[in-house]
Parts: C-alpha cells; sequence; structure tokens
C-alpha cells in the first residue's frame, strides 16, 4: 500500500517531511559530561572510546578527544 496521499487529479502529493527535509543537527544525539561542560569545555563524549573533547565550549571544528587523566583536568579547571 503507499503511504502517499493522493490528490483529486490522482497524483501523489508530497508530505511536509518530503518537502522540507529535517535539519540533521536539530535530531543529532549528543553526549556530554557536564562536569567538563560546567567547566566551560565542549564535553561531547566519544561512545565507542569513551574519550571527551576538552575543546572550549562552541568551538569551531572537529573536537579533540582526550582520554580520562586529561577530562579530569580539564572539569577541574
Amino acid at each position: 500500500m503507499n503511504s502517499q496521499n493522493q490528490s483529486a487529479s490522482g497524483s501523489p502529493l508530497q508530505t511536509s517531511r518530503e518537502e522540507a527535509p529535517e535539519d540533521q543537527s536539530s535530531t543529532h544525539v549528543t553526549h556530554v559530561r557536564e562536569d567538563v561542560a560546567m567547566a566551560g569545555r565542549c564535553a561531547n563524549v566519544h561512545l565507542p572510546t569513551g574519550r571527551t573533547c576538552t575543546l572550549p565550549a562552541r568551538h569551531p571544528g572537529s573536537c579533540n578527544f582526550v582520554g580520562p587523566e586529561e577530562t579530569e583536568n580539564a572539569a577541574v579547571h
């Protein structure tokens, strides 16, 4: 069965989801370490490795993920 609605002429109508694709950035789920974020850092967590980005919050470009010891230092400063 076709999930698209039919217009009076018999041609399929597009749904609003098809007309305007969702902004992917608004639906992207991130995991953040709150203690690191409270220190003004990005704090995004790379889930496969558990490493955390300690660059300043809202930094340009890609994250720089570091290990637990460096993350703890960033969280207290």
